[in-house]
């Protein structure tokens, strides 16, 4: 009778194992059949199919008795596991529009906001968001990180999203724009609201140390401020205090503060900035090496272009711009200031100063806020200062008054090789350092960096398929298994039963870039389907318009998906 019993049980844990057999005739809500798969690992890639039941992958392989509600062929395409933007300003352009389109169109199913925040805001950072607002209008019902995160959702958005907390709005927070140090009551209470994003959902630290009220910030701050991410296992990430001039100086100061704070840091759009520093990559990436074989944990991202693109408060030094913007604009009248400011702005200084790197012939003019400067958008600083004639910095000095903002600007900075040289680094990511655009609308009043339409799609086919600097599955590993496990996201970044459904196919021998400096308005090519949370969102290169886009949250976050 035992024999009998265990028999019995045997047989009937064999038919379930059977039925539950991805060979078996099951019923999911998507077939993606014959594609090539990347599970997002840099493994061999392999044709087999994927199952799609909710909002998760339930099987790969060959799935040929399996029926779906719906069937894709994806034979001769790659199949691959949604890509991570790791450095995203898509904050105010997914309040404008919610499709994401310029980043679905390559594939982008997660936008990682860094350097800013989006809270924990003052009623003066209210106040002054909407008052420095352009074209675009909206209000600003939530005050800290976790209720923009809920806002954001709530409003439909088609991707995903994460944030970390910004030290600099924390600092702006509890201090303002003034340049000098926390007192010990006002550090704790900026650790306090380092803590209380980090238990709402942040996936880590983040920081701009060139900009102001940033800039102001010493190394002892951001540790303190870091060793209360560190307690959620989380990361320390941030655009360092010089990219350029004093590079190996900056990378130093991050491996402090992850040997301090005891946290992981990774290094925003890593460069050698400047003709004259191109050679100093070489030290930094041997800096990095010998942090992480002594157990430090650095990791960076990257754009795949040789300009940057910022503000002209990138050209002008910290002191002048104390205070926010319209304290740095009544000063630039004051003409005994500007040539203080003049002067500065034409010499070495100990201040991050990307004209000297660029030379105004490489600084192009982007964005501005007045109907009737616009004009000059696309144009170089040297050739708008030459149709007003004046130098190049009274130029520079003059349109920030007159426009009343810092002035989309971008820098010629880095050298092609140098470019290639970072790509082939194995803990290398990608981020746009830029917005979510759509080729129409208010978007079409200024010239955004092309690689906010085209740096994954640049990657793919530029360095990937014709320049071969790494090879496809490695590319894809690095868009999406590496960035969510430096994040710590749960089940993201690869395609396995039981991950999240963030799902791309496209064709590696069409994706490509199209935008330009020139022409910057122009949707990438290649990617056919793009699924987020088991939803489509692109469909045969279409938009569906549908927004299943969710937060993800960091580990403090119960429920972080």
């Amino acid at each position: 009778m035992k024999n009998l019993y265990l028999y019995t049980i045997c047989l009937c844990l064999c038919l379930l194992t059977l039925l539950s057999s991805p060979g078996q005739a099951q019923t999911y809500d998507l077939l993606i059949r014959n594609g090539t798969v990347y599970d997002g690992l840099g493994g061999t890639p392999y044709v087999a199919d994927v199952a799609i039941q909710g909002d998760r992958i339930a099987a790969i392989g060959k799935l040929k008795k399996a029926r779906a509600r719906e069937i894709v062929d994806a034979g001769g395409l790659a199949v691959a596991p949604g890509f991570i933007n790791m450095l995203s300003h898509a904050y105010t352009s997914l309040l404008r529009d919610g499709r994401s389109l310029s980043g679905i169109k390559q594939g982008v199913t997660l936008e990682v906001f860094g350097e800013s925040s989006m809270g924990p805001l003052s009623d003066q950072m209210k106040q002054d968001m909407i008052s420095q607002q352009g074209e675009f209008k909206y209000d600003i019902p939530w005050t800290t990180l976790g209720e923009f995160l809920e806002h954001l959702e709530k409003r439909g958005v088609s991707t995903n999203f994460a944030s970390f907390v910004s030290a600099s709005e924390v600092r702006e927070n509890v201090i303002g724009m003034i340049n000098r140090a926390p007192t010990p009551d006002e550090l704790e209470r900026m650790k306090a609201l380092v803590q209380q994003a980090m238990d709402e959902g942040a996936v880590g630290l983040t920081t701009m140390l060139i900009y102001v009220p940033a800039t102001f910030a010493k190394t002892d701050e951001l540790v303190e401020l870091a060793k209360v991410a560190a307690r959620y296992n989380s990361l320390f990430t941030a655009h360092m205090r010089s990219e350029g001039d004093r590079i190996e100086a900056a990378v130093d100061e991050m491996l402090r503060i992850a040997k301090e704070a005891n946290i992981p840091v990774e290094i925003y759009h890593l460069k050698a900035a400047g003709k004259h520093n191109w050679h100093k990559l070489d030290p930094v990436l041997a800096r990095i090496d010998s942090a992480n074989r002594v157990g430090l944990k650095v990791t960076a991202n990257m754009y795949n272009y040789i300009a940057a693109a910022t503000g002209l408060d990138a050209a002008m030094p910290p002191w002048v711009q104390e205070g926010g913007l319209q304290e740095w604009r009544r000063r630039l009248q004051d003409p005994a200031i500007r040539a203080r400011v003049a002067e500065e702005m034409t010499r070495p200084a100990d201040w991050e100063n990307l004209a000297l790197g660029a030379g105004p012939e490489g600084m192009i003019l982007t964005s501005f806020r007045q109907d009737s400067l616009r004009k000059y958008t696309g144009k170089t600083l040297v050739e708008v200062a030459a149709l007003r004639g004046k130098s190049w910095y009274e130029t520079a000095m003059d349109l920030v008054v007159q426009d009343d903002s810092r002035i989309g600007t971008a820098y010629f900075l880095m050298s092609e090789e140098n470019v290639k040289k970072q790509i082939r680094q194995p803990y290398m990511s990608f981020g746009s350092d830029s917005g979510s655009q759509a080729p129409e609308g208010l978007s079409l009043n200024s010239n955004p960096h092309p690689r906010a339409y085209g740096n994954v799609a640049r990657l793919l086919g530029k360095y990937v398929r014709e320049e071969k600097v790494i090879t496809l599955p490695e590319a894809i590993r690095r868009l999406t298994s590496l960035p969510a496990t430096n994040l710590h996201l749960r089940d993201r970044g690869q395609l396995k039963a039981g991950y999240y459904a963030d799902v791309v196919i496209f064709d590696p021998a069409r994706v490509r870039d199209l935008s330009t400096f020139d022409h910057p308005h122009q949707l990438s090519e290649g990617v056919h389907h793009v699924w987020v949370n088991g939803t489509q969102v692109l469909k045969s290169g279409e938009h569906t318009g549908a927004t299943p886009g969710r937060a993800m949250r960091g580990t403090g976050r119960k429920g972080q998906r």
